[in-house]
């Protein structure tokens, strides 16, 4: 599959081949065509190295999930980290949200959670013979939701609205959230005791999902070392700031994403569609996303052009948890990261042209 794609290297400019990369047009110095210019990658890939070092202190020996929790972060979307109890999730969900100086909350979902808990309770105030509105964690730059299918879908569908749309709606009126905002998940696999499976709506507005895995036995013993005597999460000190990451989201913004490479992003989601192993393939929102993740991808990279190597290290977290596999596919010991993989083996890579 990967033997079909030529990569640029990162800050090249040039794909393997030699010809120009995605798009044909030239950029010039990077700020036209609405190109970000080259400071503001620079300052997006420091602050990432920064980010990204700083969560390893706690998340030991798992690159790849520290970084597309950056990669989420920079697509404005949400994360859904999905594993067993014990291997770092919501230390991970904690290290992220401590790396940026902004405001932080934290959720525990359990049964008896009230969606009232999650985003905030209208309250008689008898002075003034009105209601006044008391905020709920949801009200924050980035909000932690530690075991969250471990509340009722009732509870659950508290977040839609916020997710998507960035506001909440308490008793008709409406209150927007701060920018940037972030929800950073948590779950257990649901064949674990006292757990509701999330709700097909849910996970769609989840842009990636990443399962971190047990460590190797150099890692682990790594941890052993470095985290026996302390907790590492207490002294974790940032090293952005919540700023400084609406600026990055902006530059995230202005990476090119040629037609070709748009449209193969639109064939990939439509070929999960036609799939016979899958009842219900990714929507039209895991388009969006997996073309905002892949802008984020390619920044992190250091180009501000958008290559169809983006799209392929982003498709499987972007994608997978979105679909639905039928019964046969289950009996078959088929999951939803076979299909995907399937998926961008068949479809047509699209390749460079000169201008």
């Amino acid at each position: 599959m990967t033997s079909r794609i030529q990569s640029a290297a990162p800050g090249s400019g040039e794909q393997a081949s030699g010809r120009p990369p995605y798009p044909a047009e030239p950029s010039g110095n990077g700020r036209a065509h609405g190109h970000p210019g080259r400071v503001a990658l620079d300052e997006l890939h420091e602050t990432a190295r920064r980010i990204a070092a700083n969560v390893e202190r706690v998340l030991v020996g798992k690159p790849d999930v520290i970084r597309i929790a950056l990669v989420t972060l920079l697509a404005e979307g949400h994360l859904l980290v999905e594993d067993v109890p014990g291997v770092g999730k919501t230390s991970l969900a904690k290290a992220l949200a401590r790396s940026i100086d902004c405001t932080v909350s934290r959720i525990q979902f359990t049964p008896d959670l009230l969606p009232s808990d999650v985003t905030g309770v209208s309250i008689y105030n008898r002075q003034s013979g009105e209601f006044d509105f008391r905020p709920g964690p949801v009200f924050a730059n980035i909000v932690v939701g530690d075991e969250i299918n471990r509340a009722s879908p009732k509870t659950q569908s508290a977040l839609l609205e916020c997710m998507e749309e960035h506001q909440v709606t308490v008793d008709t009126s409406t209150y927007r959230l701060d920018q940037p905002f972030m929800v950073i998940a948590t779950q257990n696999p649901i064949e674990m005791e006292g757990t509701y499976a999330l709700p097909e709506a849910q996970r769609d507005r989840f842009t990636a999902r990443v399962s971190i895995g047990y460590p190797d036995q150099q890692a682990e013993l790594a941890m052993v070392d470095e985290h026996a005597g302390h907790n590492p999460l207490e002294e974790l000190q940032p090293v952005s700031d919540g700023q400084t990451v609406h600026r990055l989201i902006e530059t995230v913004r202005g990476v090119h994403i040629a037609p070709e490479v748009r449209r193969y992003a639109v064939d990939v989601v439509a070929a999960t569609r036609q799939v016979p192993e899958i009842r219900l393939g990714a929507s039209p929102r895991a388009t969006l996303h997996l073309v905002r993740a892949a802008r984020a991808q390619a920044a992190l990279s250091g180009r501000d052009y958008v290559v169809p190597d983006d799209l392929h290290t982003v498709a499987v977290p972007v994608l997978a948890h979105r679909l639905v596999l039928t019964t046969e596919a289950h009996a078959a010991r088929r999951s939803a990261t076979d299909v995907v993989r399937a998926v961008l083996h068949r479809v047509p890579v699209p390749q460079g042209s000169r201008p």
